[in-house]
């Protein structure tokens, strides 16, 4: 219980250190969506670098682990490079609900790979949360933009598999800043070569909103990474949605943005469905040994 009270916190940290992130590239302007990927993760890296070089230990890695910790890089890359194009070419409304389809696809993966069990109350609560966030982000598609709204869905995967992978790692015991270091390290190496070829010149401004995305960056990625090895994905991702929440907020003080009752609607939910599963959890779920 104390591990998934732990997942709880975590998550909602991570929740509003990626409202931050967002924030940050929001003010960092017009720069392309793939450098802006870069400096979120260069910064995460050298911070999991650091904590690796202080505690002097590399994890063994046996067969299945680094079969995994190549997914989760693989699949935590494509998310992030999915969600940048669709953010580039959707309304941001559309692009930010099929990012949110992550904790989502995180639970059916859960399943799948896991085999975690899925009772019906928590998928009610969590398609509950799901329509929550409908009711804020007001999503809606046209025709031409349906190639970008399908990149954006994979994106959604894309972190919903990652997210899954880190969940197998802890129980693997690999140790969470090792896993944010491979998949910083392997997403800066991908996005590396176009960097060099296409970079897009920064003011000093520019590089500082750029540098603190990365930092709440590398905050909500220690704390999503800790957040999963702690709990399963079915107890605690419904917590992730608290992202809109803090999103809004920014938006309010640093933008002028004020929710419509549409939203205000939303919270409502989200928040109901976080209590639920809270409580649904306290009933139904046994103590760890």
């Amino acid at each position: 219980m104390q591990k998934k009270y732990k997942g709880i916190i975590l998550i909602i940290l991570s929740a509003l250190c990626f409202a931050l992130m967002s924030m940050f590239v929001r003010l960092a302007g017009d720069i392309p969506s793939v450098q802006k990927s870069f400096f979120r993760n260069i910064v995460a890296m050298v911070f999991a670098a650091v904590i690796l070089l202080r505690e002097h230990t590399l994890p063994k890695l046996n067969r299945e682990s680094r079969i995994c910790l190549f997914l989760r890089a693989l699949f935590g890359t494509l998310g992030i490079l999915c969600n940048f194009y669709a953010v580039d070419r959707l309304v941001l409304a559309d692009a930010s609900i099929l990012n949110k389809m992550s904790p989502f696809f995180a639970i059916l993966c859960s399943w799948a790979v896991l085999k975690e069990k899925i009772t019906p109350v928590r998928t009610a609560i969590v398609l509950g949360a799901f329509i929550g966030s409908l009711f804020v982000i007001k999503p809606s598609f046209h025709n031409t933009s349906l190639f970008p709204a399908l990149i954006g869905l994979l994106g959604g995967l894309g972190a919903g598999i990652a997210y899954t992978m880190v969940r197998k790692l802890g129980q693997l015991g690999v140790k969470g800043p090792f896993i944010v270091f491979f998949f910083s390290a392997f997403s800066c190496l991908v996005t590396l070569p176009y960097l060099i070829f296409n970079y897009h010149p920064m003011t000093a401004v520019q590089l500082l909103y750029l540098l603190l995305a990365g930092l709440s960056a590398t905050g909500g990625q220690f704390t999503i990474t800790a957040a999963y090895i702690y709990a399963p994905a079915r107890e605690i991702s419904v917590y992730d949605y608290t992202q809109i929440i803090f999103s809004s907020l920014l938006g309010f003080f640093v933008f002028g943005q004020t929710p419509d009752t549409w939203s205000f609607i939303g919270y409502v939910l989200i928040v109901f469905m976080a209590v639920a599963m809270f409580i649904y959890n306290q009933k139904h779920t046994q103590p760890d040994t």
